[in-house]
C-alpha cells in the first residue's frame, strides 16, 4: 500500500516537476544572459534549483532552490555547494523552510 501510494504522489508530482525545469532552463538560456552571469556558487543557483525539484520533487526541491537564492545574496555564502544526496531529517512537508541550508 505504501508503495503505491508513493508512486501515485510522483505521478502527481511529475507534471509540477517538469514544467518548473523548463521554466528554469527557459530562464537560464534567455533572461539570465541579460541580467549577467554572477552567481556565487557552482553549480548555479538555477542548475542548482532545477537538479533539486527534479530528484526530490516540486516542493521539497523548490524551497531547497529559494533557500540556495536566498545564500546567493551578497554577504552570503559562495563556493562549491551541490545539491544534497538526501532530503534532511528534520525536513517536513508543513515546515517547508527544514528543507533547505538558510546559512
Amino acid at each position: 500500500m505504501k508503495r503505491v501510494m508513493a508512486r501515485l504522489l510522483w505521478l502527481v508530482d511529475l507534471p509540477f516537476r517538469a514544467v518548473a525545469v523548463l521554466l528554469i532552463t527557459i530562464y537560464r538560456y534567455t533572461l539570465s544572459a541579460f541580467m549577467g552571469r554572477s552567481c556565487r556558487h557552482l553549480p548555479t543557483c538555477s542548475e542548482y534549483t532545477g537538479v533539486a525539484i527534479w530528484t526530490f520533487g516540486f516542493w521539497p526541491g523548490g524551497w531547497m532552490g529559494l533557500s540556495r537564492i536566498w545564500r546567493c545574496r551578497p554577504g552570503g555564502t559562495h563556493g562549491y555547494d551541490p545539491v544534497p544526496e538526501s532530503l534532511p531529517e528534520a525536513a517536513r512537508w508543513y515546515r517547508p523552510w527544514t528543507y533547505g541550508r538558510w546559512k
